[in-house]
């Protein structure tokens, strides 16, 4: 995903499952980058050969520069059997039987990095030889000619066209976030299994399908205008949206992609399904219980106390397995409050991180953690942001998270004065 201005998300809706649907807002959080302009490039050359089905071993090159988390594409690769090695140099890409490019954060860093490692060359190389390659948001941007991102900023130049920033004028929220439905243009492989049913969006910028591209164009989406949801030219694919956030039908896109000696003779599937969809999110109240363990709980006001002699905490059940429950179920996000969050230091709340890190290593759709979100000074005198309490909470496996009343006291403050003193507030300026 590239880097993401603002964004709130509040789609719900009925299914037949019991959730507690939570108050707090939710906002999603991405890095950005410092960005600068690279020089332009000539055309490139590609060469297309039958598709590949013959890549040995279950071993994926993995190309994570950096930038930011990809945990969530680490565990689904690792939960459909392949074992992942990691580029680290430009020479790996260039020897890798499958590449896998899950792009996060901006383009001009990302293309930065590229260039001054020498693996933008090597990439170029590894597509123009029509090797299997799967690009993830970013990773589909930057083959584009360029991108408006802080720029203009050029990018690999092996697909025609401008990556711009959606409109926010004709009423649609910008970033593009939530699940949303794909228009096959063309025989893709890798989409085959998609249909009516929706894949995960977390995006600012878009590349618009043109006559110049329309040989690579294999599916698109609507969001205010037509966008490129996805391309594939030989062995070469590249999707928009997140299949490790998706889902089975995500799963089944990785799954077809890594594998392409399961696929059949099956022909595009054209779902009917046309636009964003209103999604079912489980929201699980989570605190510590008086033995210390983590638990799902429920309450009025926070009060989660048996009534009855041993006035024990509320037990539900665990989080990570009823996170899988829900996911098995068909919930579409998932959901973490620590009710308890507000009391205690955050980061050093290590089971509310291993909560994260285990539930994503099963659950393949967003996840958002919410509860203690703030700036905070330890017993020692030392200092940590909102910022940096939120980072480590996306380390460890949470795609959004969920700021409640520090965000509305910063925000209630900022009206009153114009001046910005607390980083909750920043956290909706990213």
């Amino acid at each position: 995903m590239e880097g993401v201005a603002c964004a709130s998300f509040t789609s719900s809706a009925s299914k037949s499952l019991s959730f507690s649907l939570s108050q707090s807002s939710i906002i999603t959080l991405r890095q950005n980058y410092h960005n600068n302009t690279l020089k332009s490039k000539s055309p490139r050359k590609l060469v297309i050969r039958a598709s590949s089905g013959s890549s040995s071993g279950s071993v994926v090159t993995l190309l994570d520069y950096g930038a930011g988390n990809v945990r969530s594409v680490r565990n689904a690769i690792r939960y459909l059997g392949y074992e992942i090695e990691d580029v680290r140099t430009p020479k790996d890409i260039l020897n890798a039987d499958r590449l896998i490019f899950p792009g996060v954060g901006a383009f001009a860093s990302a293309m930065d990095v590229l260039t001054k490692t020498g693996m933008a060359e090597a990439l170029c190389t590894h597509i123009e030889n029509d090797r299997p390659f799967l690009g993830i948001c970013l990773g589909l941007q930057l083959l584009f000619d360029s991108s408006e991102e802080n720029g203009p900023v050029n990018g690999l130049g092996l697909i025609p066209g401008v990556v711009g920033r959606f409109n926010s004028l004709n009423g649609f929220r910008v970033p593009h976030i939530g699940w949303n439905a794909l228009q096959i243009a063309k025989d893709s492989e890798i989409l085959d299994d998609i249909g009516d049913r929706h894949v995960y969006f977390v995006h600012s910028y878009r590349a618009m399908p043109s006559n110049d591209n329309k040989e690579w164009v294999s599916s698109t989406c609507n969001y205010g205008d037509d966008f490129i949801a996805s391309i594939r030219r030989g062995n070469v694919h590249a999707v928009q949206f997140h299949p490790e956030k998706s889902g089975d039908v995500g799963l089944s896109v990785l799954r077809r992609f890594l594998n392409p000696k399961s696929q059949g003779s099956k022909k595009p599937t054209q779902g009917k399904a046309s636009k964003l969809a209103k999604r079912v999110i489980a929201c699980l109240d989570v605190r510590t219980n008086d033995k210390g363990d983590l638990v799902v709980t429920k309450g009025d006001q926070y009060d989660v106390r048996e009534q009855t002699k041993e006035n024990e905490v509320r037990n539900l059940g665990k989080p990570v397995e009823l996170a899988g429950q829900y996911y098995q179920d068909g919930a579409d996000e998932v959901s973490f409050l620590n009710i308890t969050g507000f009391r205690d230091f955050p980061l050093g709340d290590l089971p509310m991180l291993q909560v994260l890190r285990h539930t994503s290593e099963n659950v393949f759709v967003p996840l958002t953690v919410g509860g203690g979100i703030r700036d905070f000074t330890d017993a020692n005198g030392r200092y940590y942001s909102s910022l940096e309490v939120a980072s480590e909470y996306f380390r460890s496996g949470a795609d959004k998270i969920s700021i409640g009343s520090d965000a509305v006291y910063a925000a209630e403050e900022y009206i009153k004065t114009k001046v910005c003193n607390t980083t909750s507030l920043k956290l909706y300026n990213l």
